[in-house]
């Protein structure tokens, strides 16, 4: 298994934070059939061969990626699409 942490620093409210990251739910729900769900404020997400939760917090958002055997050659495409959506959706 391959995975992928990213920390990022962001500079919202905890309610506007929470709706990036709904955006970012949603948008993956629709394009890759991904499950979720919240814990509090933690976003958890899967499909298959993919599993992995975001953190919030009035600081930081922490995003965890697992990836499976197949996905693992795409980590570094992968990793891309989140790093430009960090940059879009939670810029410090």
């Amino acid at each position: 298994m391959s995975e992928i942490t990213i920390r990022r620093k962001h500079g919202k409210t905890p309610a506007d934070a929470r709706a990036s990251a709904e955006h970012m739910a949603a948008e993956l729900k629709e394009e890759f059939d991904l499950k979720y769900l919240w814990d509090g404020d933690v976003l958890r997400f899967k499909r298959s061969g993919l599993a992995g939760e975001l953190v919030l917090d009035g600081e930081e958002v922490a995003l965890r990626i697992q990836l499976g055997f197949l996905l693992s050659a795409l980590k570094p495409a992968i990793e891309r699409e989140v790093h430009k959506f960090f940059d879009e959706n939670f810029a410090a």
